[in-house]
C-alpha cells in the first residue's frame, strides 16, 4: 500500500510540476516514477516513518493545536515588545526531556516548538532538546511538557 500510495503522490506531484497532458510526456513521466519507485524499493528508503501516510488523517488536529500556541506565542512577543518594560525579556537556554518514542515524534516536537515564536530548538538529542526561549515563562511552559503530550494524544495515538 505505500509504495502504491507512494507513485500516486509521485505521479500527482509530476502531473502539477509539468502541466502537460500529451500521451508522450505522461508516458514518460510514468516511466521516470516506475523507475524512481523501483530503486527506493530496493534501496528500501521507503518506511513507516520517512513516509508517514498512516499520520497524514491526524496531522489536522494538531495543526488546530500547533496554531493556537503560534497565536498564543505571537501575542506575548508583541506583547514584550510593545511594552518591554513592564514584561521584560529574559532569555533562557533551558533543557527539557525528549518524551517522543520516536524519531518522528522528536522532529515534530522539536520543529513545533521552533515554530512557535519566542521559541528556538537548538540541539536534539535521543533524552533531551536543547531549546532557547525568549522568556522565563515561555520557558516554565516547556518545561511542562504540554505540546510533547499534545503531539503524542493528537497525532500517535491509535
Amino acid at each position: 500500500m505505500r509504495y502504491f500510495s507512494f507513485v500516486v503522490l509521485l505521479f500527482l506531484f509530476w502531473i502539477a510540476l509539468s502541466g502537460h497532458f500529451e500521451p508522450l510526456l505522461l508516458g514518460l513521466g510514468a516511466v521516470s516514477i516506475a523507475l524512481t519507485a523501483f530503486l527506493s524499493h530496493r534501496m528500501n528508503v521507503i518506511d513507516h516513518e520517512s513516509y508517514p501516510l498512516h499520520l497524514s488523517l491526524k496531522f489536522p488536529s494538531y495543526y488546530f493545536y500547533l496554531f493556537g500556541e503560534i497565536i498564543k506565542a505571537n501575542i506575548d512577543v508583541i506583547k514584550r515588545i510593545l511594552s518591554w518594560e513592564k514584561t521584560p525579556i529574559s532569555p533562557q537556554m533551558i533543557e527539557i526531556p525528549q518524551s517522543q518514542q520516536t524519531d518522528l515524534g522528536a522532529v515534530i516536537y522539536a520543529n513545533s516548538i521552533t515554530l512557535t515564536p519566542g521559541t528556538v530548538t537548538i540541539k536534539i538529542s535521543e533524552e533531551s532538546l536543547t531549546v532557547h526561549a525568549l522568556s522565563k515563562e515561555a520557558a516554565a511552559d516547556l518545561a511542562t511538557d504540554t505540546m510533547s503530550k499534545e503531539i503524542t494524544n493528537r497525532v500517535f495515538k491509535e
